[in-house]
């Protein structure tokens, strides 16, 4: 089972989401969106570009690709 993106509003006209794993572990929080389509937006990106994005370890100051 896949993960879940979750929209969620953050006070007035801010709105973020997350995604969480099947078994509810919250997995990424977004930064905020001034509206729902901006959030919407932030999905479809990370959707788009997490099956293709790289690994980068930066722990020990240095980049270097997992």
């Amino acid at each position: 089972m896949a993960g879940t993106f979750e929209i969620a509003a953050a006070g007035d006209n801010s709105y973020f989401f997350r995604l969480t794993a099947p078994d509810g572990t919250v997995v990424a929080v977004s930064p905020l969106f001034n509206t729902l389509k901006g959030a919407a937006a932030g999905i479809t990106a990370v959707r788009e570009h997490a099956a293709t994005g790289h690994v980068v370890d930066r722990s020990a100051g240095k980049p270097a690709r997992i």
